[in-house]
């Protein structure tokens, strides 16, 4: 009975950046618990690969080639849509520096994808959800980065603190329409994106000191937790951070 209200069946998610990394792994575990799926990247070959994934799973997949700090864009894809039920604004970026290092076009355009874009997305997608009259879960990926800080991360905590306060305040703004707004918080998980980072020994060492659990995140990591905000199951959930930390923000 209760595992029901996993089953994601007849709902459709948009998730962007969902070409690799989080977003790929956020788009299967939907797909998984029967959802349909649009996805967005800036890539047309990882799309592809992921597209087949999905359909082999028995779920639709349509796919875009879309840069979502374009707005026109998105607003254009998000148009054609007959209904998005489920939305995961993933697309992001860090561009690690400290702040008196920092030039105003790493600024921009950090500010551009993880939060900008995230506004104006999840507008064009709750307006369409409000008109129908439907209800929804809006998922921002956020970070643990969201509620501590971290040297090196000026830029990239301030975005992450602003989703935060964009959630908090939106579940206010449509909890009446039954639309749910919550984050998701990931420590540091072994993608392309971090893959960098990490081949710094030091700063891995750093990095794993302060996960209680020991080890870094995988991307399977985040996918119980993405079906569980996005499904019947957190009905009574909204304005909420989901930590996925190992514990970093623990202490």
């Amino acid at each position: 009975m209760y595992l029901k209200k996993y089953n994601l069946k007849n709902k459709v998610a948009l998730v962007s950046g969902a070409g690799k990394g989080l977003g790929k792994a956020c788009a299967l575990a939907l797909a998984e618990a029967g959802a349909n799926l649009i996805i967005i990247s800036r890539t047309k070959k990882d799309l592809n690969k992921v597209s087949k994934i999905i359909r082999k799973l028995k779920s639709k997949c349509d796919s875009y080639v879309c840069d979502v700090t374009n707005y026109s864009q998105i607003k254009e894809i998000i148009s054609k849509q007959k209904r998005i039920d489920i939305l995961v604004n993933n697309a992001g970026t860090n561009r690690p520096a400290p702040c008196i290092d920092y030039t105003e076009t790493d600024y921009d355009d950090v500010m551009a994808l993880n939060v900008r874009s995230v506004y104006f997305t999840t507008r064009a997608v709750t307006r369409g959800l409000v008109a129908a009259g439907l209800e929804g879960s809006i998922i921002n990926i956020s970070s643990q980065m969201g509620h501590v800080g971290g040297a090196g991360r000026t830029v990239y905590c301030a975005s992450k603190h602003a989703l935060e306060g964009f959630t908090k305040a939106l579940a206010w703004e449509l909890g009446e329409s039954g639309i749910r707004v919550n984050t998701l918080c990931p420590t540091f998980i072994e993608t392309p994106m971090t893959e960098p980072m990490l081949e710094d020994k030091a700063f891995k060492d750093r990095v794993l000191s302060q996960i209680a659990l020991g080890r870094l995140g995988q991307v399977e990591d985040l996918m119980g937790a993405v079906v569980y905000l996005a499904s019947d199951a957190s009905r009574l959930v909204t304005g909420s951070a989901l930590m996925v930390d190992g514990g970093w923000t623990a202490v």
